[in-house]
C-alpha cells in the first residue's frame, strides 16, 4: 500500500473511532451537572424529591448511639444462633454478607424448617429506613431486631430466656460492659446492639453514587441512558426517588395476582382499603446481589422483573385475600404499561448495575464467646 494511502485510511480510522464519532446531546447533558439534566418525569400529584447520594452515616442523629464497641458486641450477636429457640438461626442465617446479607431464597426458611412468605430484604443502608418491614410494621431497628427474634415461624426465640443464656456465658460479660459500661444482660441491651451493628452496614460508593458526585465517567453511555429512562420514559421515580431510591411508601404492584394467600401487606398495620396488596418501596442500591426480587420474591433475575413492569403487570390484577372480609386489593395507578424496546430495556437494566458498588462484606466471627 503507497504510504499517503496508509496515512488517509489510519487518519480516517483514527477519526471514525468511537472517541471522535459525533457526541450524543443526551448523553452529553447528563455529564454536566445535575441542574443542568432533562427534567424527571412524574405522575401529578407525586412530589418528586430529585436524585442524590446518601449522607454520611455519622451525620444522622441515630448515629449518636453507634460506638465501635456496640458493633462489635452487635456484629457478634448478629451471628449468635443461641438467640433463637432451636440454637440453630441467627439473623446472620438470613441475612448473610455472603450472598448480599439477604438469603438468595424467594422466601426465608425459618425455625423447624417453616417457610415464611417474606423473602429476606439486606440489611445494607437499613440506617436509612424510616419503617422496617415490607409492610412498615417496625419503626425502628430495634423493634425489627425484637420481631424477628421473637417471630414463632423466624428465629421463635423467647426474649427473657435468650437474655439469661447469654448472662451465663462468661464470654459475652466483657462485651457488655465495653458496649454500656457494666456486664448486665437485657432484652434491650442485645436489641440495641444489633441494631446498631446493622446501621455500621453500608454501601455509598456505587459507580452512581460516583456519577452524582461528580465523576462524569463513572457511568458507561448505556448506563447514563438507563438512567434518563429511569428518570423518564420507564417511570421509576414514581416511587423511586430521592437519595434513597424509595419514596418509603407501600403500594400494590398485583405481585400476588391469582395467588391465594396472606398478602394484606400494609392493610394490616393501617387498616385503610387501598393498602391491601401494598408493601414498601424497597431501596435499590445493592440490587443486583439481592435476587430474587419483590415482597414475595416473584421475580428471580432483573431481566423477569423488567419484562414484568414494562407489560404493566397486571392491569386487571384485583387481588382477594384469603379472608373475605379483606377488601380488594387494587393496582396501583402508577403501574402502566411502559412499551420499552429490547435496546432501552437493556439500557435500563444497565443503569439498575450501576447501583451496586462494592458491598460491605465481613466473615462470621471466628468463633463466638
Amino acid at each position: 500500500m503507497p504510504l499517503k494511502l496508509f496515512i488517509y485510511s489510519l487518519a480516517m480510522a483514527l477519526f471514525m473511532s468511537p472517541s471522535h464519532a459525533a457526541s450524543d446531546p443526551l448523553i452529553e447533558a447528563y455529564r454536566q451537572p445535575q441542574s443542568l439534566w432533562p427534567a424527571a418525569e412524574t405522575d401529578p400529584g407525586i412530589d418528586t424529591v430529585a436524585l442524590a447520594p446518601l449522607p454520611a452515616p455519622d451525620s444522622l442523629p441515630v448515629w449518636s448511639s453507634v460506638t465501635p464497641e456496640r458493633i462489635t458486641l452487635g456484629k457478634q450477636l448478629f451471628f449468635e444462633r443461641r438467640l433463637s429457640a432451636s440454637d440453630q438461626i441467627a439473623c446472620a442465617s438470613c441475612h448473610d454478607p455472603d450472598l448480599g446479607w439477604t438469603d438468595g431464597r424467594r422466601v426465608s426458611i425459618g425455625h423447624n424448617r417453616q417457610q415464611g412468605d417474606m423473602n429476606a430484604p439486606s440489611i445494607v443502608n437499613s440506617i436509612f429506613l424510616h419503617e422496617v418491614f415490607w409492610d412498615g410494621r417496625a419503626t425502628s431497628l430495634e423493634e425489627q431486631v425484637i420481631a424477628s427474634w421473637t417471630n414463632p415461624i423466624e428465629m421463635a426465640g423467647d426474649v427473657d430466656v435468650s437474655a439469661a443464656k447469654l448472662s451465663a456465658i462468661a464470654g459475652y460479660a466483657p462485651l457488655f460492659e465495653a458496649a454500656f459500661g457494666d456486664t448486665e444482660v437485657t432484652v434491650e441491651r442485645i436489641a440495641s446492639a444489633i441494631a446498631t451493628f446493622m446501621r455500621s452496614v453500608n454501601m455509598l460508593d456505587a459507580p452512581y453514587d460516583r456519577f452524582l458526585k461528580g465523576d462524569s465517567q463513572a457511568l458507561s453511555d448505556a448506563q447514563v441512558r438507563g438512567l434518563h429512562l429511569f428518570r423518564t420514559k420507564a417511570r421509576c421515580m414514581n416511587c423511586h426517588q430521592g437519595a434513597l431510591l424509595s419514596d418509603q411508601q407501600y403500594h400494590h404492584l398485583g405481585t400476588s395476582f391469582e395467588r391465594v394467600g396472606n398478602f394484606q401487606g400494609r392493610y394490616q398495620i393501617s387498616g385503610a382499603p387501598e393498602d391491601v396488596g401494598a408493601f414498601r418501596t424497597p431501596p435499590l442500591r445493592g440490587l443486583s446481589a439481592t435476587a430474587p426480587y419483590m415482597h414475595n420474591g416473584f421475580a428471580s433475575d432483573l431481566d423477569l422483573l423488567l419484562s414484568l413492569y414494562n407489560i404493566g403487570w397486571w392491569q386487571n390484577a384485583a387481588l382477594r385475600d384469603k379472608d373475605p372480609d379483606i377488601p380488594l386489593a387494587q393496582l396501583s395507578p402508577r403501574i402502566k404499561p411502559l412499551e420499552l424496546s429490547q435496546d432501552e430495556l437493556a439500557d435500563l437494566k444497565a443503569f439498575l448495575l450501576s447501583l451496586t458498588g462494592n458491598l460491605p462484606y465481613m466473615k462470621p466471627p471466628a468463633e463466638l464467646p
